[in-house]
């Protein structure tokens, strides 16, 4: 009798032993954790970090975003970190199809605000105190206001403001957008919410703000938009970390669409040649928690 009861112990033990084990094999190991957020209150800066108002004959509104993407994502050490000697933590997948190198959209991430961009384990990132975080932005979605004959409207407008970007066909609702081919930073199309409108243009080339408030140490190249914020305070990585450290990139969207006014009332209308100058973020601020 004492034999049997034994044996019903141990394989009784066999199940609990191994859900256990397989309960440890499930247990993620901490991350870094990457997510935006759109501020419309803070600071509108210029290329080099410094608070910009509006130039004279232009005009700009705050757009409503609803999505983003970037294609590179860098912690740096100091002011005097050139760009790519930092921890290079994201570097998205480019194409030749077009011809020159560019970034390939069909392959983009593209998340909301809060939603996680990044996740990377932080065993993998080098140890060190980071003082900024550089972000190459790609690809901006949000809705804006145009004016057409005395009215307005509400409409959706895609941003590709990356240094140079591959497209094949890309969507705002049901409007469907074929390129198939690379557009240089500035590209945009824009659909009407409620109404059969849609239309797509050209900002011009080197009008898209980049704030970078290290230019003088940690120039940026023309035509990339590598966004630099400094976190307030340094992020420190041991590689003794036992949970995720979630980094929020706070984007200024401040009055970020710009256009060239041709009737002075502050309200976008296209239909009288009034053009998209500048869709450039105004600031990025980085923040973190553990």
């Amino acid at each position: 009798m004492k034999k049997w009861i034994f044996l019903l112990v141990v394989l009784l033990s066999i199940p609990l032993f191994f859900s256990c084990e397989d309960l440890d094999d499930t247990i993620e190991e901490p991350s870094l954790v990457i997510k935006f957020q759109f501020d419309p209150n803070q600071v509108r800066l210029n290329n080099l970090g410094q608070p910009a108002s509006i130039p004279a004959g232009h005009a700009a509104q705050t757009p409503d975003f609803s999505k983003i993407s970037a294609h590179y994502f860098e912690l740096a050490p100091n002011a005097n970190t050139q760009l790519g000697d930092g921890a290079v933590l994201f570097h998205a997948d480019e194409t030749t199809q077009g011809g020159s190198v560019a970034i390939d959209f069909s392959k983009a991430t593209i998340v909301g605000e809060g939603e996680a961009f990044l996740k990377i384990p932080l065993s993998q990132i080098t140890q060190g105190n980071y003082e900024y975080v550089r972000v190459s932005l790609a690809y901006q979605e949000y809705t804006i206001s145009v004016r057409n004959a005395g009215n307005d409207y509400l409409g959706k407008l895609a941003s590709f403001v990356g240094y140079n970007t591959y497209i094949t066909t890309h969507s705002i609702g049901n409007n469907a957008f074929p390129v198939n081919g690379n557009r240089l930073q500035g590209y945009w199309a824009f659909a009407l919410n409620d109404f059969p409108y849609a239309t797509s243009g050209q900002a011009p080339a080197g009008a898209t703000t980049v704030p970078n408030p290290i230019a003088a140490t940690s120039p940026i190249p023309s035509g990339s938009c590598v966004v630099t914020g400094k976190f307030p305070q340094n992020l420190i990585i041991t590689g003794n970390e036992t949970r995720d450290i979630v980094v929020t990139l706070s984007l200024s969207c401040n009055n970020s669409f710009e256009w060239e006014e041709i009737t002075a009332d502050g309200k976008y209308e296209p239909s009288i040649g009034e053009n998209v100058v500048d869709m450039g973020l105004r600031g990025l601020i980085p923040t973190y928690t553990r």
